[in-house]
């Protein structure tokens, strides 16, 4: 007699859905799918948890300032031309990227230097994505800064507002607003981690009382504003030390007052003569060699303040002998080791200024007051 339950036709298809359910199964399991998420239930987006409280004071405060300020942030490009070897044609090729900021309502733009060093053509990209072409009109190797002109007429954009970096303490929270590697309109923020530092320009000339801030900044921020609390302006991000050429922690800024006396002197002048009194130095590895400290005058030109002011440099005797001139120990109130004390010093007035100095003349100290001129 027939076993009812495999004749039962209920039965078998059942059974025959069971065994394709553990086939499916098995491959699914073999190809790495999982048949569970299917049978799952479907969810929802998680509800959004609305915030506690309002946000706090400093958000606010850096908000207003990146809002307040930003839009007078520019991105500069800088290129040159190339013309092409096959075709002859002449090629823009973009050299360089960097920041820059509008500095009153005549269109001046302000820089760093090696922004736009060796450029055929700029171009100031401004936030609103409007690019002017824009011309050179001046600059200062020496501190690294550039004035630019666009003519754009009816910008409706606040310049950035000047503050001052006499009165500036470690510790002070600071923002920089510029173009890292070209991500435009970026907001870093920081505090200053050190002042009167010194680094070098493109000229190997010495920048004095530059600030140090941990405030990220990266290729293409150069250029742009160091701006404190209030969003005031109190450096141009300059430099960084870093091994790998990107952030680490070590930026610099050249401080606002260097800024507004320079960049006075570019838009009148189209240049800044170097302050001095008309002498040449000598190098201060002989001073050492001889164990003198302060700065020997090695030349005193003709027609200088030095000259004016009675000062002596280094002569030839009629035996052969040499005989050292005039050093100068002090200057201003401050004492003169090396060089960069004094270029330091008269970095700090106009030419014009009067400034009395202390000179070592035959084993005697000499006090004389001297005019600042301009040197090249």
């Amino acid at each position: 007699m027939q076993n009812s339950s495999f004749t039962n036709p209920k039965l078998v298809k059942l059974a025959r859905i069971l065994i394709i359910v553990v086939i499916v199964w098995i491959v699914a399991d073999f190809l790495g799918i999982k048949p569970s998420r299917f049978m799952r239930p479907k969810i929802g987006m998680r509800p959004v948890t609305q915030p506690i409280g309002d946000l706090g004071a400093e958000e606010k405060a850096n908000m207003e300032v990146f809002e307040r300020v930003s839009p007078s942030v520019n991105y500069i490009t800088n290129k040159r031309f190339r013309r092409d070897f096959f075709s002859l044609n002449v090629m823009e090729i973009p050299q360089g990227t960097g920041s820059g900021f509008l500095w009153d309502n005549n269109g001046h733009v302000v820089t760093n230097f090696h922004v736009i060093y060796e450029a055929d053509q700029i171009e100031v990209k401004l936030q609103d994505g409007k690019s002017y072409d824009a011309s050179i009109v001046g600059t200062d190797p020496d501190h690294d800064l550039a004035v630019l002109q666009i003519n754009a007429v009816n910008l409706n954009i606040p310049p950035v507002m000047i503050g001052n970096s006499s009165d500036l303490r470690v510790g002070q929270k600071v923002l920089a607003i510029g173009n890292p590697f070209g991500l435009d309109s970026t907001l870093t923020t920081g505090i200053i981690s050190a002042l009167g530092r010194t680094i070098q320009s493109m000229t190997n000339r010495y920048i004095h009382d530059v600030i140090q801030t941990d405030a990220a900044i990266n290729p293409g921020n150069s250029g742009g504003p160091l701006l404190d609390s209030f969003g005031r302006l109190i450096g141009i991000n300059t430099a960084i030390i870093s091994p790998s050429g990107t952030y680490s922690g070590v930026g610099f800024a050249v401080p606002v007052d260097t800024v507004n006396r320079v960049v006075t002197k570019l838009i009148n002048y189209g240049k800044v003569g170097r302050p001095g009194f008309g002498i040449s130095l000598i190098p201060e590895h002989i001073m050492s060699r001889l164990g003198m400290e302060g700065v020997g005058i090695l030349e005193v030109y003709r027609g200088s303040s030095a000259e004016e002011a009675g000062l002596m440099a280094v002569r030839r005797l009629p035996d052969g002998r040499i005989e050292m001139g005039d050093i100068i120990i002090e200057c201003d109130g401050s004492q003169v080791k090396k060089s960069s004390d004094l270029i330091r010093i008269l970095d700090r007035h106009e030419v014009g200024d009067e400034v009395d100095i202390v000179i070592f003349r035959k084993g005697v100290k000499n006090p004389i007051r001297i005019a600042i001129q301009s040197v090249n």
